[in-house]
C-alpha cells in the first residue's frame, strides 16, 4: 500500500484541481447549460483516460456517459451521476456551492458526495492502478447518468436497450462509506419502491357538515379503504402481496446480527418510546433490512387550516409508498392493490401510480462482495461493516440484476457529517484519498 500512497501524494493536487472542475458544473435538474457542462467533463476526462466512450441518449433527457476501460477476462460496472440535487437555500452555505472551498480537512460543494466525489475517485484509481501495476487487467465499465436526482426515468428502457453493453461480472454502486463510530460500511442491495395517489370522491362541491347523514363523504371512505391494507400490528394485509416476499436467507441472517446497531440510541434520538410491537433491536433491524412496507406519506382532505370550518369534503387522497423486497415489482404491486380494494368494494377509489423501481439484492457470497471485503480489510485496517441491503430505493436492479450482472455492492465517500441533499455538503478529503487506495486493492483482487 505504500506504493500506492506515494503515487497519490504525489498526484494530489492535481486529482484536487481535477475534483473540482467537475464540482463547479450547477447540473441540477432544469440548467440545461450545467448538465451539458457535466456531461462533456465527464466525456472528455474518459477519453483522456484512454477509455472507449459513448454517448447514450436518453431522448429529452441528459445523456449517459459510458466509457470502458481496460482489458481481460472480468468485466466490472461503475455506477455514478453527474447530476446534483438543487442548492437552495443558497442563504445557508457558508461557501457558495459551485465554488470548490477547502476547510478544515473538507471540502464543501454541492455534488462533493453526492456523486461526483465517487465518479472522479474512480478515475483516479484507474490512473493510480497503471502507475503502480501497468495497464488495467479488466474491463472498467463506466456508466455516468445525468437523471439519478430525478428518479432516473429514462434508465429501464435504456438499459433494456444497451443490456449487453452495460453486463459486467459485477458492480460498484455510488454510497457507502463510514459511520458513526468510522467503521467502513457497504451494502449489497437497495429496496425497490411503488408510490400511489388514492383519491375518493364524494359531492360535486364541498358541503355543509350537517348533510353528512345523507351525502357520502370521501375522507371516511379513504379512512375505511387504508384500514383494510395493515393491521393493527403492522402486518401488510394486501391480498397475496406477502406470498411473494422472499425471506432473508440464512447468509444474509448472519451478516445482520454482525451489524452494530443501538436500538436504545436510536428511539432516543427519534423521540419514540419503543420500535413497533416492542421489537427487539435484532428483529427491528431485520425487518427494515428485508421487509416490504406500505405507508402512509401524507393524508388531504377537506379544512386543515387553523380554526373553524364545518364542511362535508367532496375529495379526499392520500399518498401511499410501499418499499419493495424481492421478488415483488411496482407492476405487481398495482395490480394487488387495485384487486385487494375491488375485493372489498372500494372500486370507486382512483389508483395513480408514479415511478416505480425494482428492488436488488446481491448474494452475500458472490465475488464483488467478497471482494470488496477482503479489500476494505486490507485498505482500512478493519472488519468492514456489511449490510445485505438498504432500506431506501434506488435503480440497481435495473443496471445490475436487470441485465444478467450477478451482483453489486454499494461503496463510496459518504461519512455522517456530509450533509448529503443539504447546504454545505461536504467529503473529508482523508476519505477520498483513501478510497482510491480502496478501488485500487479491490480492482486487483477483483481481476484475478
Amino acid at each position: 500500500m505504500e506504493q500506492i500512497r506515494a503515487i497519490i501524494e504525489a498526484n494530489r493536487e492535481r486529482f484536487l484541481a481535477e475534483f473540482g472542475e467537475l464540482l463547479g458544473f450547477p447540473s441540477e435538474d432544469g440548467n440545461a447549460a450545467g448538465l451539458t457542462g457535466a456531461a462533456d467533463w465527464v466525456s472528455e476526462r474518459l477519453q483522456r483516460l484512454g477509455a472507449r466512450v459513448q454517448r447514450l441518449s436518453t431522448g429529452d433527457g441528459p445523456p449517459v456517459i459510458f466509457g470502458e476501460v481496460g482489458a481481460g477476462p472480468r468485466s466490472l460496472l461503475s455506477y455514478s451521476h453527474y447530476d446534483v440535487q438543487p442548492a437552495d437555500p443558497l442563504e445557508l452555505w457558508e461557501s457558495p456551492p459551485y465554488t470548490p472551498t477547502v476547510r478544515d480537512g473538507k471540502l464543501y460543494a454541492r455534488g462533493a458526495v453526492d456523486d461526483k466525489g465517487d465518479t472522479v475517485a474512480r478515475i483516479h484509481a484507474v490512473e493510480v492502478y497503471r502507475a503502480a501495476y501497468g495497464e488495467l487487467p479488466l474491463r472498467l465499465k463506466f456508466f455516468v447518468e445525468g437523471e439519478e436526482e430525478v428518479g432516473s426515468p429514462h434508465l429501464a428502457p435504456l438499459a433494456a436497450r444497451y443490456a449487453d453493453l452495460i453486463r459486467a461480472d459485477g458492480a460498484i454502486w455510488e454510497g457507502g462509506g463510514f459511520d458513526d463510530a468510522e467503521r467502513y460500511t457497504f451494502y449489497c442491495g437497495v429496496k425497490g419502491i411503488a408510490y400511489f395517489e388514492l383519491r375518493a370522491h364524494g359531492a360535486a362541491y364541498d358541503l355543509h357538515s350537517g348533510y353528512a347523514p345523507m351525502a357520502p363523504n370521501p375522507a371516511w371512505r379513504l379512512v375505511h379503504a387504508l384500514a383494510t391494507l395493515k393491521d393493527a400490528q403492522d402486518n401488510i394485509t394486501v391480498d397475496g402481496l406477502m406470498a411473494h416476499v422472499r425471506p432473508p436467507t440464512e447468509a444474509e441472517r448472519a451478516y445482520i446480527r454482525r451489524i452494530p446497531f443501538d436500538g436504545a440510541k436510536m428511539k432516543a434520538n427519534w423521540g419514540i418510546p419503543a420500535f413497533i410491537n416492542d421489537m427487539s433491536d435484532e428483529d427491528a433491524l431485520t425487518r427494515f433490512l428485508t421487509a416490504p412496507t406500505c405507508t402512509i406519506c401524507g393524508v388531504r382532505g377537506g379544512f386543515i387550516d387553523e380554526g373553524e370550518k364545518t364542511i362535508l369534503p367532496s375529495s379526499a387522497l392520500v399518498k401511499l409508498d410501499f418499499r419493495l423486497v424481492p421478488d415483488l415489482t411496482p407492476e405487481l404491486v398495482t395490480r394487488l392493490l387495485r384487486e385487494h380494494l375491488d375485493r372489498r368494494g372500494f372500486s370507486d377509489i382512483e389508483i395513480k401510480g408514479f415511478v416505480g423501481m425494482v428492488g436488488a439484492r446481491s448474494d452475500m457470497m458472490a465475488p464483488v462482495v467478497q471482494t470488496a471485503i477482503a479489500a476494505a480489510r486490507t485498505t482500512y485496517g478493519h472488519e468492514p461493516v456489511v449490510y445485505p441491503s438498504h432500506g431506501g430505493s434506488g435503480p440497481m436492479h435495473t443496471l445490475v440484476q436487470g441485465v444478467g450482472t450477478p451482483g453489486g455492492i454499494i461503496t463510496g465517500v459518504c461519512y455522517p457529517g456530509m450533509r448529503m441533499h443539504a447546504p454545505n455538503e461536504n467529503i473529508r478529503l482523508d476519505d477520498y484519498f483513501r478510497h482510491i487506495e480502496f478501488l485500487v486493492e479491490f480492482i486487483k483482487r477483483f481481476a484475478v
